[in-house]
């Protein structure tokens, strides 16, 4: 495989040489240097310098790819994933640092022993392959849900012993979504943490046979993020949990289209109203979420999107490998400029990334 074009690398003293001759390993150090030190705040004059941070960037680490493969789950972009292709989509998109997670379906459909052994093999490679980057990659870890005993051991593990950024779920795992009294020992560790909760749609259980002859991730990958978000606020989870730092891909899904029902609707609801439920309280918990641009970057999504939640709550999120860094680069370009613009691409993510946050400061 080709490196990837140097041409307009930055015109800063402090920076790596990413020349090609510096060969393939010195060159993959050099990138991941350049990582490390633009978070760390390099001065540069270039009008390019990689400083967006995605969190929504998907790779395959070799345990999981292996499980998928035997559930005939596995799919071509997880199975021609390679971590050189991550790093060129950084480099194209002007990203610094991609914080990785697996992807759908995650490892839900395993039993817990085999779900522990993937999701424990799955982080340690991601961590050393975030170290071997220095600096390109950081980890939200693989979670063994919906076995709740082995995901609190991964949790402890990923986040004190491997430094995880957070940790990865799925929306839902068969009928059971993230506010399910059944996960309430998981949500309560994360929120005593303080810790960064990243969350992907899955196949609901619901809706894979609709007989509309359209894969589900057109419509009820979107659509389950959204019932998690309700599932989260109305499970009273949200409120309990206020110290969890929910990230919801896409935009949320569609819940920029529901957010008249969150608001309005549920105000003639009385059991709702009985339970403490009512505008003011909905929009609060819906404030306190991150929401990433993955698939999104668009004026369509984004202007819903800033309508009732602030910029401030709106992370860099790509879905690599299935778009491109380059893509939402261009897009949120588009649609935002200045300090909202670089609020989005990296500032709000340093708030609730606690490695990040540290180099940083360091």
């Amino acid at each position: 495989m080709s490196e990837p074009n140097v041409s307009n690398r930055l015109a800063c003293v402090c920076c790596p040489d990413l020349s090609p001759s510096a060969g393939r390993r010195g060159f993959l150090a050099g990138l991941g240097a350049l990582g490390a030190l633009s978070a760390a705040g390099c001065a540069t004059t270039a009008s390019n310098e990689p400083h967006r941070i995605d969190v929504h960037h998907h790779i395959s680490p070799p345990a999981w790819v292996n499980a998928l493969k035997s559930a005939k789950l596995d799919s071509p972009p997880v199975n021609n994933w390679t971590p050189q292709r991550s790093i060129d989509d950084l480099d194209r998109g002007g990203v610094a640092t991609a914080i990785t997670s697996p992807t759908q379906p995650a490892i839900g459909f395993l039993n817990a022993r085999d779900a522990a052994d993937v999701a424990r093999a799955s982080n340690e490679y991601a961590r050393k392959l975030a170290d071997e980057s220095r600096g390109r990659f950081r980890m939200f870890a693989l979670l063994p849900m919906p076995h709740v005993d082995a995901t609190l051991r991964e949790i402890e593990y990923a986040l004190d012993t491997l430094k995880a950024e957070g940790v990865a779920f799925m929306t839902s795992y068969n009928n059971r979504y993230l506010g399910n009294k059944e996960f309430a020992a998981v949500m309560d560790e994360l929120n005593r943490r303080k810790a960064t909760a990243y969350t992907h749609p899955n196949d609901p259980s619901c809706c894979v046979n609709v007989g509309i002859g359209m894969p589900t991730g057109l419509i009820e990958w979107g659509t389950d993020t959204t019932r998690t978000i309700a599932d989260l606020i109305f499970t009273g989870t949200a409120r309990r949990c206020k110290d969890v730092n929910f990230i919801f891909s896409h935009a949320g899904g569609t819940i920029g289209s529901l957010t008249e029902r969150f608001l309005v609707w549920i105000h003639g609801q009385a059991m709702m109203r009985n339970r403490g439920f009512d505008r003011e309280r909905v929009l609060a918990e819906l404030r306190g979420f991150y929401y990433d641009t993955a698939q999104t970057a668009n004026p369509v999504a984004m202007g819903a999107l800033s309508k009732f939640i602030p910029v401030s709550q709106i992370v860099y999120g790509t879905d690599y490998p299935y778009r491109t860094a380059a893509d939402h680069t261009k897009g949120l370009a588009e649609v935002f400029s200045g300090a909202d613009l670089r609020a989005i691409e990296r500032d709000n993510a340093l708030r609730i990334l606690p490695g990040m946050r540290a180099a940083r400061q360091g």
